[in-house]
């Protein structure tokens, strides 16, 4: 009788070796992003993912966008981010007893925030779950993940749905007459930045009397 291991291929003790070695270096790695001094809501805590459209705000975007969320916000105010989690990232940072937010995002990986991530596809924008009351929000900021009329309509949708009022959206420069015709909003002088550059011209749109001019 053969030994049944007989045909399993047997890895050399030194090829071993340097797996083992790589996956300490790895459980390091993951180690180190759990452990305290990694914040789970820091930007690039959950790495770009180009295939979705996504791209985050330079810090100092996400930060000057948060400030200004909770400024219009108010004291205890309601907060959506709609495809926008670095300004999501930016606000959990604060750390704010003055107001809540949500997330609205199709990037499954950012269900880690627990309650407060809605899954949203923009295909289907009012697709959302009950407790989602109409006009709920003080402020809904969004930023569709694509420069096109049809992402922009749609979104516009699920903004209407849930703001009080209140809506400030970043995309690209030639959206501009679409987002007036959909959302009612004008461009800012703020300039938003990213943590890489774009090619399209980005901006910032509001309906209501911002800080960001």
């Amino acid at each position: 009788k053969m030994d049944d291991d007989d045909d399993i291929p047997q890895l050399s003790s030194h090829t071993l070796a340097a797996l083992q070695e790589f996956y300490l270096e790895q459980q390091q790695r993951e180690g180190m992003k759990t452990s305290q001094g990694f914040n789970q809501y820091s930007i690039g805590s959950i790495e770009e993912d180009w295939q979705l459209s996504q791209f985050w705000y330079s810090d100092e975007t996400a930060s000057c966008l948060a400030k200004e969320a909770v400024l219009a916000a108010g004291k205890g105010g309601r907060i959506a981010c709609i495809s926008a989690p670095s300004v999501y990232q930016k606000l959990k940072e604060q750390d704010g007893k003055d107001f809540s937010v949500c997330i609205l995002e199709y990037d499954r990986r950012f269900s880690v925030y627990g309650e407060e991530f809605i899954f949203y596809d923009y295909n289907h924008p009012l697709d959302l779950p009950e407790n989602l009351l109409p006009q709920s929000f003080d402020i809904v900021i969004a930023d569709p993940p694509y420069l096109s009329e049809e992402c922009l309509q749609k979104t516009a949708e699920t903004i209407k749905y849930l703001t009080k009022g209140k809506i400030l959206l970043c995309t690209g420069a030639v959206m501009e007459e679409q987002a007036a015709k959909h959302l009612g909003v004008k461009m800012c002088r703020f300039i938003p930045k990213h943590s890489r550059n774009l090619a399209n011209e980005f901006r910032c749109y509001v309906n209501y009397a911002s800080g960001l001019d």
